[in-house]
């Protein structure tokens, strides 16, 4: 009697866990690029009244186990990793990705962790410096040794980037010196490839450097650490850095963001799901100390 109890405690227990992770997708619905979570349930182990037997030479049959189950756990919250919509925002430097990779962001300073994101809202720092908005700098390829290209570096629009394992900040600066003469910016470009083209002063283009983006073997063992950003774990594997539109990470659509994935009608569908079971898992525990308390009963 006592198991149900403790059987319709567990019950309510992963429910709650459930409900918690429903909640946190609707309040995520209009989140750029969030990834909704899923929650899977797995039994406790059973305790065995008695153990199967097969058929006995004197041609009796076989018989199957007894078992009576003492309660749910929850197995697993997973990251749901399909892409949302993209919603166009008409913004130059809001960037969606069609694919499966992430842009890189790395905080600076003492910090050289990096971190991955699917939230392509960028802003320019007065320094020219690419950012997220928590100014988290965008790394990428640059044209000078995979540094950022500084304005007294002289390079050819024709340059080839660096390799990717070779990241820095995207700098897109105002002045630019070339074989001795101080150049203005005039404007940019950013296209589907995350190649940043600047024109300046003397009406030539330069190559600047390339939005680098990053996969993932398995990219739904990444860790959620807020601000719409990943971390890498052991289960993530490494990150493989590649050049947009290739291996599967996605080409930049360039005055887009990319929605939340989470469906409204799903998320109020496991709601009343879980409502529902969490009101019969109560259910089965009133029940069971209706009758342990007609068993207490029977002293009387």
């Amino acid at each position: 009697m006592l198991k149900s109890l403790y059987s319709g405690v567990s019950g309510m227990k992963s429910l709650q866990t459930k409900m918690d992770v429903v909640s946190n997708n609707i309040a995520n619905v209009n989140t750029v690029g969030f990834k909704a979570g899923r929650v899977r349930f797995q039994d406790l182990m059973s305790q065995t009244a008695a153990n199967a037997q097969g058929p006995t030479a004197n041609g009796m049959g076989g018989v199957n186990a007894r078992q009576v189950g003492l309660g749910v756990k929850v197995g697993s919250i997973d990251t749901m990793m399909e892409n949302g919509t993209p919603q166009p925002t008409g913004r130059a430097l809001d960037f969606a990705l069609d694919g499966s990779g992430f842009f890189i962001l790395q905080k600076g300073g003492d910090d050289q962790t990096k971190y991955y994101t699917r939230d392509g809202g960028f802003v320019l720092d007065n320094n020219g410096t690419l950012t997220n908005a928590d100014g988290y700098k965008v790394m990428g390829r640059g044209t000078v040794g995979g540094n950022p290209v500084e304005n007294d570096k002289d390079f050819d629009p024709n340059t080839d980037l660096t390799n990717n394992d070779q990241i820095g900040p995207i700098e897109i600066k105002n002045k630019l010196t070339v074989n001795g003469k101080e150049l203005d910016l005039v404007n940019y470009s950013i296209d589907s490839t995350g190649l940043v083209t600047g024109k300046y002063s003397d009406d030539n283009s330069y190559v600047i450097g390339q939005i680098s983006v990053a996969t993932f073997s398995n990219a739904d063992g990444l860790e959620k650490m807020g601000g719409n950003n990943y971390a890498q774990t052991a289960n993530s594997g490494e990150p493989v850095v590649v050049t947009a539109g290739t291996e599967g990470s996605g080409r930049l659509v360039q005055g887009s963001l990319e929605g939340s994935n989470v469906d409204l009608a799903n998320e109020f569908t496991e709601m009343i799901i879980a409502s529902r079971a969490y009101q019969a898992n109560s259910r089965s525990i009133s029940t069971s100390d209706e009758m342990l308390q007609e068993l207490i009963n029977l002293k009387r």
